[in-house]
C-alpha cells in the first residue's frame, strides 16, 4: 500500500497536537495554548491568542481575571443588561481599582479587564520603575463604555466603546504624585516622553487596538486601548 507524504504529514500533526494536549511532552504553561490564562504568567506570543478565545466564553474569562495575585485587582461581575437602547452589554465587569487607583470606576469587557491586568502588571509597572524608580500609582481615563459609532459618524462602524471593549487613559500618577499626561507631555524629550512613548509600544501586542496621539488629532490626549483587533498599533 502506497502511502502518500501529505497521509504522513497530517499524521505527525495529529500526533503532536494529541501530544501537547494531552501534554506528553512538557512544556511551560504561558507557551501551552491549551493551558488556561493566568495573570501572574509572564507573556508570551501565545498570550494574545488565549485571551481572544476567551472573548466569547465568560465563564473561563472571569476564572482567568480571579488569578489575579492577591487582591491587586478589586471588580464586580456584570449580569448582562442593555444600559442604553442599540448597545446591550454581556461578559462585562465594574472595575474599583487595581495595583492603581482610578479616578473613577468604570465597566470593561472582562477581555479588556484581563488584557488591562495583563498590561498593568507586566508592562506598565515594570517601566516605571525602570524610568523613575517608583511605580504607578494612579490612572486617569475617559471611560470606557459609550453607545457611538467611531468618530461619530453615523454611517460609520459601532466603536469598541459601544461594547466596553476599550478604555482611554489620558494620564498617570506616580508614587510620588508627579502626573504623567498624554496632552502635556507626549512630545517632551526627557523621561516623561520616554515613558509615554514606551507605554504606547509596550501595549501593542497585548491589546488588539491601540492608538495614541500620532494617530490623529482626537487621539492627541489620550491612549485608546481596545480588544478587538490584532495588532493595530498607530
Amino acid at each position: 500500500m502506497r502511502i502518500h507524504a501529505r497521509e504522513v504529514i497530517g499524521l505527525v500533526l495529529i500526533v503532536v497536537g494529541i501530544g501537547f494536549e494531552k501534554q506528553w511532552w512538557a512544556i511551560p504553561r504561558e507557551w501551552n495554548p491549551w493551558q488556561p490564562l493566568r495573570v501572574a504568567d509572564p507573556i508570551t506570543p501565545v498570550t494574545q491568542w488565549k485571551l481572544q478565545r476567551l472573548e466569547d466564553n465568560p465563564e473561563a474569562c472571569l476564572a482567568a481575571l480571579q488569578t489575579t495575585p492577591g487582591e491587586s485587582l478589586v471588580y464586580t461581575p456584570l449580569a448582562p443588561h442593555t444600559p442604553v437602547e442599540g448597545c446591550p452589554l454581556e461578559n462585562v465587569v465594574r472595575i474599583q481599582r487595581s495595583a492603581v487607583t482610578f479616578n473613577r470606576s468604570f465597566v470593561a469587557s472582562c477581555p479588556l479587564a484581563l488584557t488591562w491586568a495583563l498590561y498593568e502588571r507586566h508592562r506598565l509597572q515594570p517601566l516605571a520603575r525602570d524610568v523613575f524608580r517608583q511605580p504607578v500609582t494612579g490612572v486617569e481615563h475617559y471611560g470606557s463604555f459609550a453607545c457611538r459609532n467611531i468618530y461619530h459618524r453615523a454611517n460609520a462602524r459601532r466603536s469598541e466603546h459601544a461594547t466596553a471593549d476599550a478604555l482611554d487613559v489620558a494620564a498617570f500618577r506616580l508614587e510620588s504624585g508627579r502626573r504623567i499626561e498624554l496632552l502635556s507631555d507626549w512630545d517632551d524629550e526627557g523621561e516623561a516622553g520616554e515613558f509615554l512613548h514606551q507605554a504606547q509600544e509596550d501595549a501593542c501586542g497585548l491589546f488588539g487596538t491601540v492608538l495614541g496621539p500620532d494617530y490623529n488629532a482626537a487621539h492627541a490626549n489620550h491612549f485608546h486601548l481596545g480588544v478587538r483587533g490584532v495588532s493595530i498599533c498607530r
